[in-house]
C-alpha cells in the first residue's frame, strides 16, 4: 500500500482556471491538467522568485518533493505552449494557508484566507506585517489548546506544526517575521 500523499500548502487560488490557444475550437483540444498545488510552485518559484529551499518550507515538502511538482508543473506547462493545448487548473492534494497579520501602530492581530490585507482593522494604519501560518482556520477553543496560538504566530524555535520562515540563528526565538 503507497503512502498517503501529504496535503501541499497554497496561498494562492487561481480565478482564472482555464486557459486555450485562441482561434482553436474547443472541441478539436486536448486539455493539460495542472494541479493547483502546482501551480503553486510555478508562482512561488518563477513568478515570486524565491529559492527553491523557501518554497518547499512554504508548501510544507521536502525539497526533493517541491523539485517533483516543479518539475511536473513546467512540463505540462511547456507542453501545453508548444503542442498547442489547453490548461485546465483543478485539483491536486492541498489545503490553503491560513493569513496571520498583526498591526505594528495598534498591536492588533488577526487572520484571513483572503487576498493581502493593506490596513489595520482596528486603527486603519498601513503598518501591516503579514505572518503565513500553517494551520487551518481554528477556532478561538483550538486557539487556547497548549503551543498552537505560539507556534502560529512564530513564537519558539521548535518544529511542532508551524513550518514557516525562521529568524535569525543568532536570535532567541522571537517572532519569525
Amino acid at each position: 500500500m503507497p503512502r498517503p500523499i501529504k496535503p501541499r500548502w497554497i496561498e494562492f487560488m487561481p480565478r482564472v482556471t482555464y486557459f486555450k490557444p485562441a482561434g482553436v475550437p474547443l472541441s478539436t483540444l486536448i486539455e493539460v491538467s495542472l494541479g493547483v498545488d502546482e501551480l503553486e510552485a510555478i508562482r512561488l518559484k518563477d513568478l515570486v522568485g524565491l529559492e527553491q529551499e523557501e518554497c518547499a518550507e512554504r508548501m510544507g515538502v521536502a525539497q526533493s518533493t517541491f523539485q517533483r511538482i516543479l518539475t511536473s508543473a513546467r512540463h505540462k506547462v511547456a507542453s501545453a505552449l508548444i503542442e498547442g493545448k489547453a490548461i485546465r487548473i483543478e485539483g491536486g492534494n492541498y489545503r490553503f494557508a491560513v493569513r496571520r497579520w498583526e498591526c505594528s501602530a495598534c498591536g492588533h492581530r488577526w487572520q484571513s484566507s483572503s487576498e493581502p490585507e493593506v490596513e489595520c482593522p482596528e486603527c486603519g494604519s498601513a503598518a501591516v506585517r503579514e505572518h503565513t501560518c500553517r494551520q487551518e482556520m481554528s477556532t478561538p477553543s483550538d486557539q487556547d489548546q497548549g503551543s498552537v496560538k505560539r507556534s502560529c504566530w512564530g513564537y519558539g524555535r521548535g518544529r511542532g506544526p508551524h513550518r514557516g520562515p525562521r529568524s535569525d540563528p543568532g536570535d532567541n526565538g522571537g517572532p519569525n517575521w
